[in-house]
């Protein structure tokens, strides 16, 4: 789950719709013009937040940080003064269509509203810019020793003494999340407050009204979608445990009940595949190759990887890359400063600055990584012709699922054609359960895990969960939908959610639940294009362009459009489903039933 920068959606993310005076009806000349004009503001005011937060993030001092802090109060300051703006208008009869979903979108757009009391917008951005600071500077110890953040995440997946791992994940929690959280219910606080200002109920229900129908339908949503998938989920968990029961012992991991969480090759147990040694099935299991080996013995080198994917997207008919995109992103963690590793896109003038900041490393995680990174660029470039409060996905899930589709199609097949695969080491049909299983460890693992952090952050937004509860609601649902529990028992002022970037970035994320299922969507979309006529896990669409002329089609709409109409566009379906997904892992969903016949299921 990586972060996307749209400076398009960091100004409209900070405003929503007030109530609503039922006497103001402007005529509609002046609704256009003051759409206008808050195009105009926003767009210079995100360039300048943007520039700052770059710095922010590849230089983290205290200076940085007070210069980020700065610029985000004056977009939230004007953000609100805009939502109050654009809710009065929003009532002027017969507006353009244009128009209207303009205003819609600054009333319904909305990460972390501040109230209009002087004070408020800064102490929200001095809090946030403090979390922030205190997750990129963060450490756990491995050994006793001090070990960074992105060492200790790349540590979580390769280490296999659990007494390790039980200290690399208490250490992390303890050392990040915990001394943020006061902070955080602060900024609950501080944020609901504005949100029922601006006529919401709560920040919880400001984030589920940007998807183009009403709140609760979307929350209704979610839930289909994940009961959709549950049952292969359920299949996967089943079989890791007893694996995991295997490797580890009763001791350890009991046969039954959920999986201790620090056991399953990352800090926050939402992907799997870190362990993939130990679940890999005999024989098929062995897939024969390892990307991140094969980069090394071709001498690919972190800048080669990035070039490795620029070629994916070359392949499709689009435009390379500009020669600033290589200048100014951050490829590699530097030696002497503070930085913000987790990957990131930007597009710092909403036109062409393009950029990533990885700390890459030479590994198969980060060759996948730099392909869906390079999705959200390509996205915000084909849209970049669109008026201002246009410049984004159909909806967050769609930024997501972009570079994952294309990561999907990182094939074996697709591996060849680039020169990393010998054909003769293209492994058999007989290893197709090994990469589905392989697929699957990150893909499926993830989707509870993508569900539950919103769910936590709406209970905690509607006070469903207090300040003296987050750990404890943090934890239950954990298990709840993911079967999982910590190494060790947690004290009650432990505030783990913190130790997981985007609850300090105040990310949403039920985007990244959306992407692992629309991805599959338009990986399959991609596929019948192509005129792919074998499996669906072995489709690779790389070269295709006519594949790239009907995706930019869809990319280039941004947010002009209701996200169906873009769904449609490219896929011919206007509503979101799991079933290409279902369909992709069914090879594999047949063998886990088998290899689980007999065990009990669930926790």
């Amino acid at each position: 789950m990586k972060r996307i920068v749209s400076l398009a959606a960091l100004a409209t993310a900070l405003v929503t719709a007030p109530a609503v005076a039922q006497d103001a009806k402007p005529p509609q000349a002046e609704a256009d013009a003051f759409v206008a004009k808050a195009e105009k503001d926003f767009n210079r005011a995100v360039i300048e937040a943007g520039q700052a937060g770059w710095v922010y993030e590849t230089y983290i001092n205290q200076d940085t940080e007070a210069l980020t802090a700065r610029a985000d109060a004056a977009i939230t300051t004007m953000s609100v003064n805009n939502a109050l703006q654009a809710a009065k208008y929003a009532q002027t009869p017969n507006l353009s269509y244009d128009t209207d979903r303009k205003l819609d979108r600054m009333r319904t757009a909305i990460t972390l509203p501040a109230p209009t009391r002087e004070g408020a917008a800064q102490e929200m951005a001095t809090i946030k810019a403090r979390m922030q600071g205190i997750y990129g500077k963060g450490k756990g110890t491995l050994n006793g020793q001090p070990i960074n953040g992105s060492d200790i995440e790349e540590r979580m997946g390769t280490s296999r003494n659990p007494e390790e791992l039980k200290e690399m994940w208490t250490s992390w929690h303890d050392n990040v999340g915990k001394p943020m959280g006061k902070d955080y219910a602060r900024l609950v606080e501080i944020s609901n407050e504005g949100a029922k200002e601006l006529g919401f109920k709560d920040v919880g229900a400001m984030w589920r009204s940007g998807y183009d129908m009403p709140a609760d339908d979307f929350a209704k949503l979610t839930d289909k979608l994940w009961l959709e998938v549950k049952p292969l989920y359920d299949e996967l968990h089943t079989y890791t445990r007893n694996k995991l029961n295997e490797k580890y012992g009763d001791a350890v991991q009991p046969k039954t009940g959920p999986i201790r969480a620090d056991l399953l090759g990352n800090m926050w147990a939402q992907e799997w595949g870190g362990i993939y040694d130990i679940v890999a099935p005999a024989g098929a299991g062995d897939i024969g190759y390892d990307i991140g080996e094969l980069l090394k013995a071709k001498g690919v080198d972190e800048m080669g990887m990035v070039k490795i994917g620029e070629g994916f997207f070359s392949s499709l008919g689009f435009e390379p890359l500009p020669k600033s995109f290589y200048e100014r992103s951050q490829f590699l963690k530097p030696r002497d400063r503070e930085v913000v590793c987790h990957a990131s896109a930007w597009n710092i003038d909403n036109v062409d600055d393009l950029r990533i900041k990885m700390c890459i490393k030479v590994n198969t995680d980060d060759f996948v990584t730099i392909h869906h990174e390079l999705g959200h660029n390509y996205y915000q470039r084909a849209y970049n012709k669109q008026s201002y409060l246009h410049l984004n996905g159909a909806n967050d899930g769609f930024h997501e699922a972009i570079g994952d589709a294309i990561a999907l199609s990182i094939t074996p097949e697709y591996l060849v054609q680039i020169g990393l695969l010998d054909k003769s080491k293209v492994p058999s049909a007989d290893k197709d359960v090994g990469l589905l299983l392989r697929q699957a460890m990150d893909k499926v693992a993830f989707l509870p895990f993508g569900l539950l952090v919103d769910k936590w952050r709406w209970g905690v937004f509607d006070g469903s969960i207090t300040p003296a509860n987050y750990n404890k609601g943090w934890t239950d649902l954990r298990k709840q939908y993911q079967g999982i529990v910590p190494p060790v028992e947690r004290p009650a002022d432990a505030f783990d959610p913190g130790a997981k970037y985007h609850i300090p970035g105040n990310t949403p994320y039920t985007r990244y639940f959306l992407a692992r299922i629309l991805q599959f969507q338009f990986y399959k979309a991609a596929c019948d294009a192509a005129g792919w006529k074998g499996p669906l896990h072995r489709c690779s669409f790389y070269g295709n362009k006519e594949v790239g002329q009907k995706l930019n089609a869809m990319l280039e709409m941004g947010a002009s459009k209701p996200w169906p109409d873009a769904l449609e566009a490219f896929t011919g379906s206007r509503e979101m489903s799991g079933k290409a997904m279902i369909e992709y892992f069914k090879p594999l969903m047949d063998w886990l039933k088998k290899q689980n016949k007999g065990q009990k299921k669930g926790w």
